[in-house]
């Protein structure tokens, strides 16, 4: 599985910004997809998951304000981003998961990331 992640930019604290991820390689609704981001000097962290049957999950941290969403015919994954604050300053990676082990918090396929910067 590839995954091509865009949309990171810097914003203003309070703004939104809508991050992409594209598939290829693999039957997109076989795949559950995930959000992660590291900040500078932290270990990497879980953002959002969505299931192959469109479930759900989140960080305590984003509830309210992040929306994970996919489009099965386009083959990509969205995290639309309200109400931004400078801790959620990172870059975003996807990945992506064919088997059960998301679940777990685990993924096989992994994008380059893209930086999103929110200034206070």
């Amino acid at each position: 599985v590839q995954l091509q992640a865009s949309g990171g930019g810097l914003v203003q604290a309070g703004g939104s910004l809508r991050l992409s991820c594209a598939a290829s390689g693999r039957t997109f609704s076989n795949l559950a997809m995930a959000w992660f981001r590291q900040a500078p000097g932290k270990e990497r962290e879980f953002v959002m998951t969505i299931s192959k049957s469109g479930a759900t999950r989140y960080a305590e941290s984003v509830k309210g304000r992040f929306t994970i969403s996919g489009d099965d015919a386009k083959n990509t994954v969205y995290l639309q981003m309200n109400n931004l604050k400078p801790e959620d300053t990172a870059v975003y990676y996807c990945a992506a998961e064919e088997g059960s082990q998301w679940s777990r918090g685990l993924y096989s396929y992994w994008g380059q990331g893209t930086q999103v910067t929110v200034s206070s």
